[in-house]
């Protein structure tokens, strides 16, 4: 069965922001990040338990071809998105989240 995910606010301004850079560097690349994006939340809902924690109760999932992770949380009845950043930032900005 698989879970429903809840993105967590941020997580719609980390996919605006990362797509409208991808899009302005060349022309249909933010609408390939964002689907590239959803087969990550496919894979995440699929098969939570698969991906590593990597903070407390996060795990992450990295996202192909974008140096992007999806950082969630196994809820009983859902998955919780906390956010979608990018692999060489700061990871206290993601985790100031949690």
């Amino acid at each position: 069965m698989k879970l429903p995910l809840r993105l967590q606010p941020g997580v719609y301004k980390d996919l605006d922001d990362a797509s409208l850079w991808y899009e302005q560097q060349r022309a249909g690349l933010g609408s390939r990040f964002l689907a590239a994006i959803e087969q990550v939340f496919n894979r995440v809902q699929r098969l939570p338990l698969m991906h590593e924690i990597v903070y407390k109760d996060v795990r992450l999932a990295l996202v192909r071809r974008f140096p992007y992770g999806v950082y969630f949380r196994v809820q009983p009845e859902r998955i919780e998105v906390i956010a979608v950043y990018h692999n060489h930032r700061d990871p206290q900005g993601w985790q100031a989240r949690v």
